[in-house]
């Protein structure tokens, strides 16, 4: 499982740019069944992505290909978690 934080650069200002492709970007990755969950860091910070169903190296290829990455609005980190104990609601994850 994963985290991916996707935080503003100094690039931010064209966020408005490339939004459609950055939007387009997420929808593959919820179609792929990859991305869990997608929202807004706050207050204004970027965005957070709950992965899980692939490799890092896959992932890491998925995450370079956003176009708000390439662009460089903004930074991509990829925290790799191991989960062991959860909720209930979230034993398909501990499978």
């Amino acid at each position: 499982m994963f985290i991916i934080l996707l935080t503003f650069s100094e690039n931010k200002s064209q966020a408005s740019r490339f939004m459609a492709g950055h939007k387009a970007w997420i929808e593959q990755g919820l179609t792929d069944g990859v991305f869990l969950m997608v929202g807004s860091l706050q207050p204004n910070k970027g965005g957070a992505v709950l992965a899980h169903n692939s490799t890092l190296q896959a992932l890491q290829s998925r995450v370079n290909s956003d176009p708000f990455v390439v662009e460089n609005v903004v930074n991509a980190e990829i925290l790799e978690i191991s989960p062991h104990r959860g909720d209930e609601r979230l034993n398909f994850l501990l499978n």
